[in-house]
């Protein structure tokens, strides 16, 4: 005889079922039998209940996706069942028939404190009753409130902002601020990295599917990433992270052989690719779009220094990612390795997903910038500045770094559990809440495991209620992004999800 589930006034017998909590009124009921298998693990509660949808077909959206949306828009549709999102509140996402789902990626780190966070709402409806856009040619208050404010959580003498409207374009004014104020041409970045769409800073992203065949972005050269993972030098003590590779090694204590030999091939580049005098280079303190790759610890103090030697007055970080308390036991990425960088860029979670991003550098590089006239007619407007405000202020209010700090690393430690337990996960690292769990054929190899198992898996998450993302050179590894604000009741349950999709893909095959 099935038994009904308790506490769940639910009609459908329990193989037909699956917990009510995971849709909303009715639409539960008409979505049961197509989403929700037996044994799916239970999701947390959440006491929101969103709007009921009334607007576009989910055909019609997908036609006028396909005849009136650049082509690119269905060529990067993330599944092969797509996820018609509705509504967001917090770390939740609703779809359009009512589904509720865990979003653990947050439109790429992006939406930092939670979908429509009510403190940042708030900030923006206020705004939006006041002003919402003038440009900075004009002296208003919201801009300067911001830009002191940010500076404020930098350290000195990184105190000059200049206001974006994204990373690329940040990055993009970077590579302009760091070859004016040089007088040097050459830039060098990792292989594996993504810095942005754009044609200049398509030369400093180094990951062939996010390149067209044409001139970009010239003076830029890719060396090898110290990946301590996938690359040819790593161990068991390397990383700053919870979680160390499978790799071993015999290493002394403070003494690194990976961080050695990646150091070494930076030489070799520098000898062998580069001009004596460089502009600058770009790292990203945890590589993002590449699949949350950490490097040996002491391995960016020592490339600043090559840097600098060599001309680069600007070794840039790019904190696009990492910033804004995301690793945890650091405001910014960099901190986490004893360095200080002459210009940082960031994005993603500076605005909670309003577009927007900022250049930070010293008074002397930015005394470069003035040569010529340069003007941005949204970066920096008075909508941007009072959300991003509202997002400091909302870090240090609701303890969202410290949150992070704890829930990230009781995550990244059950993510390492299922590790030990498959043999198709290579690897579990990361800071915070930038997690990587980079997928393999087997641990011997570490071969990427090819994108048809990948997608496999994906679809099944996505199917079970939680949303990920993936990334890697070979799309290998799954990317946990999610909102700073998720609890370990949410991570109990995307653990046992992924745990479900590993072990039914490993069934399966």
């Amino acid at each position: 005889t099935l038994k009904m589930k308790p506490k769940c006034q639910s009609p459908l017998p329990l193989h037909l079922h699956y917990n009510c909590n995971h849709f909303t009124g009715a639409a539960w009921q008409k979505s049961a039998l197509k989403y929700c298998p037996a044994d799916v693990p239970e999701m947390p509660l959440c006491n929101f209940k969103p709007e009921e949808y009334k607007g576009l077909s989910k055909e019609q959206m997908l036609e006028i996706r396909r005849q009136n949306c650049n082509p690119m828009t269905m060529k990067i549709t993330y599944y092969k069942k797509p996820v018609f999102i509705h509504q967001g509140h917090m770390q939740w996402v609703w779809d359009v028939d009512g589904k509720r789902y865990l979003d653990l990626f947050a439109g790429v780190a992006t939406v930092s404190m939670g979908h429509c966070h009510p403190k940042v709402t708030a900030a923006a409806e206020k705004q939006l009753k006041k002003l919402w856009h003038t440009t900075n040619i004009y002296v208003y208050p919201s801009i300067h409130e911001y830009c002191e404010k940010l500076a404020s959580r930098l350290p000195d003498p990184l105190k000059v902002v200049y206001l974006t409207n994204s990373g690329s374009e940040a990055n993009d004014l970077a590579m302009l601020m760091a070859r004016l104020h040089t007088g040097n041409f050459d830039i060098i970045t990792f292989s594996g990295s993504y810095h942005g769409g754009s044609s200049q800073t398509m030369g400093l992203t180094s990951n062939s599917p996010y390149k067209y065949p044409i001139p970009t972005g010239s003076g830029c050269t890719n060396v090898m990433c110290p990946d301590v993972f996938r690359g040819p030098w790593g161990g068991s003590k390397c990383r700053d992270s919870p979680v160390q590779t499978i790799r071993e090694c015999s290493c002394a204590h403070g003494h690194c052989m990976a961080n050695e030999q990646y150091i070494k091939q930076l030489k070799e580049t520098f000898a062998t690719s580069l001009p004596s005098q460089i502009a600058a280079f770009f790292a990203e303190p945890i590589q993002g779009m590449g699949g949350a790759v950490q490097y040996p610890k002491n391995y960016l103090k020592e490339a600043y220094k090559l840097v600098r030697e060599r001309g680069g007055h600007a070794p840039l970080t790019c904190c696009v990612q990492t910033g804004f308390g995301r690793t945890g036991a650091h405001f910014w990425g960099f901190q986490g390795h004893g360095v200080l960088p002459d210009i940082v860029t960031m994005a993603k979670g500076i605005g909670n997903g309003f577009p927007m991003g900022a250049v930070v550098t010293t008074a002397e590089i930015a005394a470069s910038f003035v040569k010529a006239l340069h003007f941005n007619t949204f970066g920096g407007n008075a909508m941007a500045c009072a959300v991003a405000s509202s997002v400091l202020d909302t870090i240090k209010e609701d303890g969202m770094q410290q949150n992070t700090l704890e829930v990230g690393t009781y995550l990244i430690g059950e993510l390492a559990k299922l590790r030990d337990k498959y043999e198709i996960i290579g690897d579990v690292r990361g800071k915070g809440l930038q997690i990587g769990v980079e997928m393999v054929k087997d641990k011997a190899s570490r071969d990427p495991l090819p994108p048809q198992a990948m997608n496999e898996m994906f679809e099944d998450i996505k199917d079970m209620g939680v949303l990920i993302g993936k990334g890697g050179v070979y799309g290998q590894t799954f990317r946990i992004q999610p909102p700073m604000c998720i609890t370990k009741k949410d991570v109990d349950f995307f653990v046992a999800v992924f745990d479900k999709a590993v072990h039914s893909y490993m069934e399966r095959n």
